[in-house]
């Protein structure tokens, strides 16, 4: 089988290029390849490529700066995935796009479902919702991954983060009214390349959700990081409005799962264990 995937140096796409099997050929597309802000060389890249099946792991993620950056948010997250989903649907090659919990409110406390009422409460919750309606609109197979709380021993991410700032200080204050499953970049990749197996092989697909167990909050999180990298830093759990953004965040981040084990068989990861992997490979460097 021959996978395409769509961007090249974040967590999940480097996850995806480190974790790939033997019988996958895999191309990779970076922005030299595939420019996101240049619609027109994302669509002659997916006219061009040589695939059965194309990941997309492309996003303009930088939550707060996408509040006065709107125009480049949306080129990345969704006029150019409209045009990818476009052309992989003219194709007929299944398309799997990397979507996120932002497309929600974040009210209540139940986990979210796939088919729950969205209502983004940011500019990059907004252009990422507008993404997944670009891949469905296109008419072609797709499967649209919402996940959440991402962390790798790579990229910009909440786990190095914590580490960084725990070498300083004796304590911290974390906001701890936030709540969602932090999710392994290893575990979505592995995600993808056995839904990828099976929508190449007629599989049908949809939106689902994929995060990492069992739900925690974001101070939850860090003290889990310290307890785990043998740091001693004092965690104060704080309320989000005591930690104003530009952009809001939601306060339930939960997701419902359970579509993804019973269509494809893939269970939530303890991301407990994730992040053990993650702070040993952290430790050799």
């Amino acid at each position: 089988m021959k996978i395409a995937i769509f961007g090249k140096s974040g967590q999940v796409a480097t996850e995806l290029q480190r974790r790939v099997a033997k019988d996958i050929e895999l191309t990779v597309l970076g922005r030299d390849a595939a420019d996101f802000l240049d619609p027109e060389t994302v669509a002659d890249a997916a006219n061009r490529v040589d695939a059965d099946v194309i990941i997309n792991a492309v996003a303009y993620t930088a939550v707060d700066k996408a509040e006065t950056d709107v125009d480049a948010a949306r080129l990345i997250n969704a006029v150019s995935v409209a045009k990818l989903a476009q052309i992989a649907a003219a194709r007929r090659l299944p398309l799997l796009h990397i979507s996120t919990d932002y497309v929600f409110d974040g009210r209540g406390e139940a986990p979210f479902r796939p088919d729950d009422k969205t209502g983004p409460i940011s500019a990059y919750g907004q252009t990422k919702l507008e993404g997944e309606k670009a891949v469905a609109d296109a008419g072609g197979a797709h499967v649209v991954l919402r996940t959440s709380w991402v962390f790798s021993a790579h990229g910009a991410n909440f786990v190095k983060t914590m580490l960084r700032l725990g070498a300083d200080r004796a304590s911290l204050k974390v906001v701890d009214d936030q709540v969602g499953g932090p999710t392994p970049a290893a575990a979505i990749a592995d995600a993808l390349f056995e839904i990828a197996r099976k929508m190449h092989d007629g599989h049908n697909g949809g939106i689902y959700h994929f995060t990492g167990q069992p739900d925690t909050s974001w101070a939850g999180f860090a003290r889990e990081i310290f307890d785990q990298a043998g740091m001693v830093v004092e965690v104060s759990g704080i309320p989000t409005t005591d930690y104003p953004t530009p952009a809001q965040r939601p306060l339930n981040s939960r997701l419902d799962c359970e579509s993804l084990f019973n269509d494809f068989s893939i269970a939530r990861p303890d991301w407990r264990q994730g992040l053990s992997d993650v702070l040993k490979e952290l430790a050799k460097t």
